[in-house]
């Protein structure tokens, strides 16, 4: 009776585990199947970038034909260019803005507000992603991220919105819109850096200098001493030999 309570305990325990693992999974495919951007390197303030906008097939009757991207218009973005993507192609919609932006001296009064790519002899089958690259700049100083909100059709008109925004301390959506992250923003020390450079260089030839000079008048001193210690035993032999020689001489003249 024991052993037959047990084997049930098992076998209860073992599909209470099935579950789970299958809920597992069915969630995280759910989390991670949607439209999702990411920088080719990295996307630093200020900057910039180049990024992917990766869109899964979720559908296994159905093929996307259609991806549109909005662009966030409360950092708008002055410079935007695709990337040629073989069998789609792609439109570019600029907008006015509400306040002209200053990039690089000039004034822009507007910026691109919506990209998108349609197929053309190409399409998004079922277990298959296709990626839309964007050139991307300058990229706002005074964010953490920028939200995109992006829409994707299939060809049996069905439409998804990935537009919904995450919230912090709340679950993540059913339809995230795709978040780019930004990094700190590079420390801009090309003209300090290049003088520090050119100081640290003429430090370093001149002490390169000095120690070569230090060296040499080293090696003049050690030659000197080596030179008169020569000399000097030199000296002394020669005084020896002319003793010997004197007391030699003294003895024959004795004899």
């Amino acid at each position: 009776m024991t052993v037959s309570r047990v084997s049930h305990a098992s076998r209860v325990s073992l599909m209470a585990g099935v579950v789970a693992a299958s809920s597992v999974l069915l969630l995280s495919g759910t989390a991670f199947a949607h439209v999702s951007v990411q920088p080719q390197g990295e996307a630093a303030k200020g900057g910039y970038a180049t990024v992917n906008f990766k869109v899964p097939n979720e559908r296994d009757n159905a093929s996307t034909v259609k991806l549109e991207v909005s662009l966030p218009t409360e950092h708008p973005l002055s410079s935007v260019m695709p990337q040629p993507v073989p069998g789609w192609k792609v439109e570019v919609i600029k907008s006015k803005l509400a306040k002209p932006l200053e990039v690089h001296g000039k004034q822009i009064t507007q910026a691109v507000s919506k990209v998108t790519w349609t197929a053309d002899g190409s399409k998004i089958a079922a277990g298959q992603f296709q990626q839309f690259p964007l050139s991307l700049g300058p990229l706002p100083e005074n964010a953490d991220q920028l939200v995109f909100k992006a829409i994707q059709t299939y060809d049996n008109k069905e439409v998804v919105r990935w537009i919904e925004e995450a919230k912090a301390g709340a679950p993540e959506p059913e339809a995230p819109a795709p978040v780019l992250k930004l990094s700190a923003a590079a420390e801009d020390g090309h003209d300090g850096g290049t003088a520090d450079t050119a100081d640290t260089a003429a430090d370093a030839k001149n002490a390169a200098a000095n120690a070569g000079g230090t060296e040499s008048e080293t090696a003049s001193e050690n030659s000197s001493d080596t030179t008169a210690r020569i000399l000097g035993i030199v000296g002394i032999l020669v005084g020896a030999a002319g003793v010997a020689f004197g007391v030699l001489a003294g003895r024959r003249r004795a004899s």
